[in-house]
């Protein structure tokens, strides 16, 4: 595979007329500029490394649209959305979880992600009877990736109890439910199922939140995956954070600063119920807080302090969690908008050096990177061949160059700008669509057709 780039953007910059050569094993392999492109080389407009997607429940995505009514009493909240979810889960097969995991990963590649780091806590039939292979679940994650193309990052959950007081789990948990011993053979089985797919994929695993897992658990799961990543669900709601405290003593946040070895090698989603202190705390770790935008302003979930996260080194990655929208574009957007109708600026991520959808883009990149543990981020060579093209002829982009291109794809174009991705050299979009879009949609539109609407 090559590539010949109207403009590109290199860790030195933006470049025009750049000759990419992807080798076999999926990583770039040469960059040069050149004055026209090869015979064998496909012409793109404006390249960019394809971002992670570090946070997604892929089975959510076929429940979108099916919760914007009141709850009980009038109200609604991230708590009795979670109740319909439980409902809706416990219909979903194998087979349906295998079409909708494909659909989403298509709609990430078409959105411009290379990569699908799947916070996979489905494990077991309705009721909690594990299927006759442990990790059947996770098979079907991998075999919706070897449709897909995508670049996988799996990361089995484990799942104890029902909240801090370790109560049993309710009726709709139980399909995600294990006991460590139990766990540790899931963990053994995801990974034959990620041995089938190519080498860019891997795995790391997740502690599900505070609420779920037995506070002596974390060093034991960690060393679950040697080198993988660790992700977990911290200070989400504020109902949580009231329950953490008043059974553990504190609050998420500075729970787990003193009671888990926290590194580079962890991913915190969401912590948009922090304190300051608790902000400046948890980014001098090096650990990336893995934001989900969309999902946060669906959920009600509160506003993350990117500002200060930054400004004390903090790394941070987005990504699609509940699926109920798919789009890059508009994660970047609702991330920064957030910060400017809390603080009542504008601009909020830009510096001096940066434009807003430039900072964005390099920040999401490095530390989606580093929340997949994926040598991934930069087009460079050695780098997987993570990249995504957007449209050189897009309205949105006449006259533009430079930074200004990534400032209109957030904040004045779509994903429909993006035209072409790969994932470790897979060239799995093409002309703004997945190459095996037909397929996918066909299978996904099946399932919608099958499972009851009425939760």
């Amino acid at each position: 595979m090559a590539i010949y780039a109207k403009n590109a953007l290199t860790p030195s910059g933006w470049k025009s007329r750049v000759s990419i050569d992807i080798g076999d094993d999926g990583r770039i392999e040469k960059i040069e500029q050149t004055d026209k492109p090869r015979a064998d080389q496909v012409t793109v407009g404006h390249l960019i490394a394809a971002p992670v997607n570090s946070h997604s429940h892929a089975f959510q995505r076929a429940m979108a649209g099916l919760t914007e009514q009141r709850g009980p009493g009038h109200s609604d909240s991230f708590w009795t959305w979670r109740q319909l979810m439980y409902k809706f889960l416990d219909q979903l097969t194998p087979g349906q979880i295998q079409a909708i995991a494909a659909f989403v990963q298509m709609e990430m590649m078409e959105a411009g992600y290379a990569t699908n780091v799947e916070f996979h806590y489905m494990h077991h039939q309705a009721g909690g009877l594990p299927y006759d292979n442990l990790a059947e679940l996770s098979h079907r994650i991998a075999a919706a990736t070897e449709t897909s193309g995508i670049g996988l990052t799996l990361l089995p959950v484990l799942y104890q109890y029902g909240g801090c007081d370790k109560r049993e789990l309710a009726d709709g948990q139980k399909r995600f439910g294990n006991d460590l011993d139990r766990f540790q053979k899931l963990v053994e089985g995801a990974a034959t199922a990620i041995d089938t797919l190519p080498d860019d994929c891997n795995m790391g695993v997740a502690p599900h939140s505070l609420r779920a897992v037995a506070p002596d658990v974390f060093e034991t799961l960690a060393k679950l995956v040697r080198t993988g990543p660790v992700h977990l669900h911290l200070a989400e709601q504020l109902p949580e954070v009231d329950e953490v405290k008043s059974t553990w003593g504190k609050r998420p946040v500075e729970w787990a600063l003193d009671n888990i070895d926290i590194d580079a090698r962890w991913c915190l989603i969401h912590c948009t119920q922090m304190l300051p202190h608790e902000t400046k705390k948890l980014a001098e770790t090096g650990a990336v807080a893995g934001l989900c935008p969309i999902t946060e302003s669906s959920l009600g979930d509160g506003i993350f302090d990117g500002i200060n996260w930054m400004k004390h080194g903090g790394l941070i990655s987005v990504g699609s969690d509940s699926n109920i929208r798919i789009s890059l574009s508009e994660e970047l957007r609702t991330l920064d908008y957030s910060q400017r109708l809390r603080d009542h600026t504008r601009a909020a991520f830009a510096t001096e050096g940066k434009s807003t959808g430039r900072r964005l883009l390099d920040e999401i990149t490095t530390g989606g990177a580093q929340a997949a543990a994926r040598d991934t981020g930069r087009i460079e060579v050695g780098k997987w061949a993570d990249l995504a093209a957007l449209d050189a002829d897009n309205c949105n982009y006449a006259g533009r160059s430079g930074d200004t291109l990534l400032d209109s794809f957030v904040f004045a174009a779509d994903d429909q700008a993006i035209t072409d991705v790969w994932s470790a050299g897979r060239h799995m979009v093409q002309s703004g669509r997945h190459i095996r879009r037909e397929q996918i949609t066909n299978n996904y539109i099946g399932v919608l057709k099958e499972l009851s609407t009425d939760l």
